[in-house]
């Protein structure tokens, strides 16, 4: 099994009214359901927006500098994500449609490079 990162920029999601916000976000939430009994939803989170930005973080003369929010120039903001554990590429492609479908805009999926390591416990193993 491969871990995948399915996420949408904030900058594509079209103005919505409340109602269409409630609408998808009950379809994107019976999605997540289908993610959990199919046992592949490792984490998802409840959407962000770029007003809950806390700062960015650079290494300056080998310290950390922290400033409010994202850098300046940054344009773009995580809207929201999903992890997912699938057996392949396909598989992950496969959610990140159906996350697409329900919401009626774009998703983006991304590889990671091992398994996650936030899950092990002491011993090494998951």
């Amino acid at each position: 099994m491969t871990e995948y990162l399915i996420t949408f920029n904030d900058e594509w999601v079209p103005d919505q009214t409340a109602e269409e916000v409630r609408e998808k976000g009950t379809a994107a939430r019976a999605v997540v359901e289908e993610m959990l009994a199919e046992g592949v939803l490792i984490f998802s989170n409840g959407g962000l927006d770029r007003s809950t930005a806390l700062c960015g973080v650079e290494l300056v003369d080998g310290e950390p500098v922290f400033t409010d929010g994202p850098y300046v120039e940054t344009k773009e903001h995580l809207g929201g994500f999903a992890v997912v554990n699938v057996p392949d590429d396909e598989a992950a492609r496969y959610w990140a449609g159906r996350l697409a479908t329900v919401l009626d805009w774009p998703q983006e999926v991304h590889r990671f490079r091992g398994p996650g390591l936030a899950r092990r416990d002491g011993s090494g193993k998951k």
